[in-house]
Formats: structure tokens, sequence, C-alpha cells
């Protein structure tokens, strides 16, 4: 565009903008053609600044409107967004309201159940009060019923325990004249045992031990069941019942009667209590032989020494279970402590018969030290049996004794076999001498003059059994005063023995499973045991004969078998039906020892002492 092609006003707009730019006076003063040529410049200028300004008129225009465009998406998209905002809030009213009218319709639901629950609870209490209160009724009908017949239950009670009482009355004394007669009754049997010369035979059956099981045979199990059956009881304190069963066989039941049978339950004090009247006897003028007879493993050693610890010596440690020889040695040495000083004195000796041959076990050799020299039984001119040469110990006490016997046990010979660990392969004799020292003149003297007697004679008493221990009488006579010398001449020695006796058990060799030396062993035992049984059946045959010398026990044992002393046997048997063949021999020898008569036991010359006018 030109600048005469302008309107007049717009060029005379322009000139007037061009004086204010370079001032009216330059513009006046400038030519016409400069003036329109700077008027051309400027308007040129201007108009291109116009199109420019246009053009970013038009950018910012089209930029606008793409704003307005993104504004109007951004503004469809907030209200979308406001309408499913409204339309959630709508829901979310909707839901809540829906959940508001489930509530209530469930709260109404169930107050409805528990109206009707109220309701019926209500009729269920009803009807239980109901039948509370008709139980009731009922239950206190019966509670009257009970009570009623309770008190006539009690009357009868009391009836019945004054009954009772009368009949328990009754029945104590009844027990207590039984208990008297029963008394009466043995002390009549002792009485006609004495007066015979029977042996008193005692019984006595160990408990079922671990041993009994058929150990180192190959048998069946029933059949091992059948050997730790228990067949051997004890029916009462004077009866043994066997029961005797064969396959095929009905069972028979047996009976042995004996002076006194013990059962397994029994301990050693109660076997002891039958035994210790004997003792008194000892001291009263009568040879005592306590024998315990039986098969191997049933019980003899311990009936006899008690518990034995590993070197076979006995315990002393639980005195409950000592045996009779310990227990007759301390009844013994207390009985004697009862009497006048210096009257007694004790000597001891141990023997063992072992394959027909005695032994001395308290020989001792020239260091001091015990050991078993065999040694023989002889006949003396006065018909009694003596072993020459044979070991006496003196002892003061029961210790002394016991440590003796101990001494011994350690020698005495034993072997295993399967029937018993340690089985006694040799029967033992123990034998306590008692010296009772008495005056010569008071034989059938009164008792006043025993008892003048006995004082002159103290002195001499209390220290005659020491001379005669040191073995040194000659030189104590002769040092003694004449008084002294005249009243020894007149003291007499009175000797009672008591033999305590276990013998080596009885055998089977196929059950006992033995060979060599301890088959031979088994060999001589049951010959010894079965000429044992020939004296007895001599004796109760009253032969003319009696074959003591068939073995060395018996010849030994002659003067307390042929009557010289009060015998006793204990038999110890065995309760399984594994040794019922065993026992049923030991009973069988028992029964019969018990029938065998041998006359009165003499009694040795003690002083007749009569009561003072």
């Amino acid at each position: 565009m030109r600048f005469g092609d302008l309107p007049l006003n717009r060029r005379q707009q322009f000139r007037s903008w061009l004086g204010r730019e370079l001032g009216p006076s330059e513009v006046r003063q400038m030519p016409s053609a400069v003036a329109e040529g700077l008027l051309e410049l400027r308007l040129r200028a201007a108009y291109v600044a116009s199109q420019t300004k246009d053009e970013r008129i038009v950018a910012l225009e089209t930029e606008n409107a793409a704003l307005h465009l993104k504004l109007a998406k951004y503004q469809g998209l907030a209200g979308r967004s406001t309408n499913e905002v409204l339309q959630l809030y709508s829901a979310h009213g909707q839901q809540q309201k829906l959940q508001r009218s489930s509530v209530v319709i469930q709260l109404h639901g169930t107050i409805k159940r528990l109206k009707q629950d109220v309701k019926s609870l209500r009729s269920f209490a009803l009807q239980l009060s109901k039948d509370f209160q008709h139980q009731s009724k009922t239950y206190l009908y019966q509670v009257l019923t009970a009570v009623q017949g309770i008190q006539l239950q009690n009357e009868a009670m009391q009836m019945f325990q004054l009954k009772a009482f009368d009949l328990e009355q009754s029945l104590q004394e009844v027990s207590e004249r039984y208990e008297k007669e029963k008394q009466k009754r043995r002390a009549l049997h002792n009485s006609l045992v004495e007066l015979r010369g029977n042996i008193r035979v005692h019984c006595r059956i160990r408990p079922l031990l671990p041993f009994d099981t058929a150990a180192g045979h190959s048998i069946s199990q029933d059949r091992q069941r059948n050997f730790s059956e228990r067949v051997a009881y004890a029916a009462d304190d004077e009866t043994v019942l066997v029961k005797c069963s064969r396959p095929g066989h009905a069972s028979i039941n047996k009976t042995f009667q004996f002076e006194r049978v013990y059962s397994a339950s029994e301990s050693q004090d109660t076997v002891f209590e039958d035994v210790a009247p004997l003792l008194t006897s000892l001291l009263d003028g009568y040879n005592v032989c306590i024998m315990a007879y039986g098969q191997t493993g049933s019980g003899k050693t311990y009936t006899m020494l008690g518990p034995q610890s590993e070197n076979f010596a006995f315990s002393m440690e639980d005195e409950s279970e000592l045996g009779i020889i310990p227990r007759a040695t301390q009844e013994v040495f207390r009985l004697i402590s009862e009497k006048p000083p210096g009257s007694y004195w004790v000597e001891v000796s141990v023997v063992e018969v072992y394959n027909n041959e005695i032994f001395d076990l308290l020989a001792k050799d020239s260091c001091g030290k015990v050991f078993g020299v065999k040694r023989d039984v002889v006949t003396t001119r006065e018909g009694k049996r003596d072993v020459p040469l044979l070991t006496h110990e003196t002892v003061e006490n029961a210790s002394e004794f016991l440590h003796l016997v101990n001494l011994g046990l350690q020698l005495r010979v034993r072997h295993p076999t399967l029937v018993h660990a340690h089985s006694s392969r040799s029967h033992l004799v123990v034998t306590l001498t008692i010296t009772t020292i008495v005056s010569g003149d008071n034989f059938g003297t009164s008792w006043e003059d025993e008892q003048s007697s006995q004082r002159l004679n103290k002195d001499v008493s209390c220290t005659f059994p020491q001379k005669m221990r040191e073995n040194k009488s000659a030189s104590s006579s002769r040092a003694s005063s004449p008084a002294q010398h005249e009243a020894t001449e007149k003291l007499k020695q009175v000797k009672t023995r008591l033999q305590l006796v276990d013998l080596a058990g009885s055998e089977c060799v196929g059950m006992s499973g033995v060979t060599g030396a301890a088959l031979r062993e088994t060999s001589f035992i049951n010959r010894s045991l079965s000429a044992l049984a020939d004296v007895l059946g001599a004796i109760a045959e009253q032969r003319s004969h009696v074959p003591y010398r068939n073995s060395k026990l018996t010849h030994l044992l002659q003067d307390s078998i042929g009557g010289d002393a009060k015998l006793l046997v204990m038999l110890c048997i065995s309760p399984g039906q594994k040794y019922l063949t065993e026992s049923m021999q030991s009973l069988g020898f028992g029964a019969r020892a018990r029938q065998v008569q041998r006359g009165q036991v003499k009694k040795k010359n003690f002083p007749v002492q009569s009561k003072a006018k």
C-alpha cells in the first residue's frame, strides 16, 4: 500500500504522528517526497508490524481456540465426572437406604423370632414347672418311703449288730478255746513225740523264683508255662496240699501232715520261733540236731544260713533275713548269759561230707591259714561217734562263732548247675558243743546244798573254761591252792551238742545237666541221701541192724539220728510243677521220717534241783 493511496484522514493522522516523532519543524522543513518516503517506510514498517501482530493474534486466537477446545473437553469430562459422582452419591445413598431397610427388616425378623422363642420358653417353663411340681411330689413320696425303709433297716441293722456282736464274742471265745486246745494238743503231741522219740518234721515251701522257668531246656512255651505253675500249697499250718496231674488224667490232690508247715510268705522269724524251744532243751541236758533236707534250689541253705554274699559267707546286715544257724547261735549265747558266769563254755567245729569223705573246714596249716583236711569218723568204746583230730575252736560270743562258720563256708564245695547257679556239692555239719560245769557232789542233792556248793566253787568255775581252752590244766592245778584243787576234783563236765546240718540237695541228672566231676558229686550226694532214708526206714521197722556205715554222712550223724538227740528235719520244697517229682520225693521222705519211733531221748546227768522245805 502506498502513502498516496491512504485516505486523507489517515494521511493526516500519520503526519501528526510523524511530527510527534521528529518534531513539527523538521516535518515542515522536510521535502514532501522525503516525508512521503519516510511515511512510506513508516507505513510499510507499521504494515509489517501490523501483519506480524495479526499473525500473532491469529496464532494466539488459534491457541486460544485450542485452549477453548481443551477447556470444553475438560469441562465435558468434568461434567461427566460430576454426573458420575452424583450417580455414585445417588447409588451410595440408595445402597445405604437399602442396607438400613434390610437391617430393619432383619431386626424385625429377629424380634419376631425372639417373641416366638419367648412365647415357647414361657410355655416350656410352665410345662416344666408343672412337671417339676409333679416330680417333686413323686420324689418326696419316694424319699418319705425310703426314710421309712431306712428306719426299718436301721432297726434291723441294730438287731443284726447286736447279734453280730454276740456272735463275735462267741467266736472270740471259741477261738480262744480253740487256740488253748490247739496249744494243749501241740504240747501233748510234743510230749508224745518226745516219749516215742519221734523225729519232728517241719516243711517250708519257698516262693516261685526266676530260675523256676525252664532255662536251658528246648521246650515249648506252653510246657514252660506249665513248669512255672504252682502245685504245692500250705493248706494250713500243718498240712501241705500238692496238685498232681498228668496229661490225659484227672488232677489228684495229695496231702501231707507235719508238725508245722510254712507258706511261701512266712518269714525267717516265723520259722525260728518254732525252732527256739529246742535250744532251751540244749541247756537242759539234751542233744539237739536240726537238719535241712530237700532238692537242689529248694531253699535249704537260705533257711539254715540266710542270704549269702559273693564269697558265700552269710551277711549280717539284714537281721530279719538271718537263717537258723546264726539265730540259734545268738539264742544259745543269750540263754547262757542268763546262767551263772563261768558255768558254761562253747566250742564249735565245722565239717563237710564231700564225695563220702569228711573234711575239717577249721583245720589250719603252719601259717595259721584255714584249709580243708580229710578226717575220719570212728566209734568209741562207749559206743559214741567221734572224729579224731577234729578242730574244736572255743568261742565266747555269737560273733566269734559266726566268724568261724564263715571261714568254713568259704571252703565248702560249690558247682553251678542248670537248676541252681550256686549249688552246694557237700553236706555241711556245724556242731556247737556246750560244756557245763557241775559239782560232782550235787547229783541227787537238795537245792540248798547245790547253792552252797556253787558258792564254794564259784572262783574255780570262773577260771576253769579258760584253763581248758589253753590245755594247761596240769600247770594250773599245781599253781592252785589245795582248797581249789579239791574243789576242782569235785567238778564234773556235762557236754551237750547242737548239730546244725545243711544237706546237699538231691538232683535229677537230666534236669541239672551235670557232667564229669559234677556228675560224680551228684552220684555221691544221692547215694548218701538214699543211705539216710535207708537208716530211717530200718529204725522205723525196728530192724536189728541199722546200716549207719553205708555212708559217712549217716555214720557221722548216727548219735543224732539213732535217738541220742532231739531231731528236727526241716523239709524244703519248691512249689512249681517243674520240680513236682523231687518235691513229692522230699515230702515222702518227711512223712516216713515222721513215723520213726526211736524211744525217749536220754537226758544228760544234771544235778537234781529240789525245792527247799
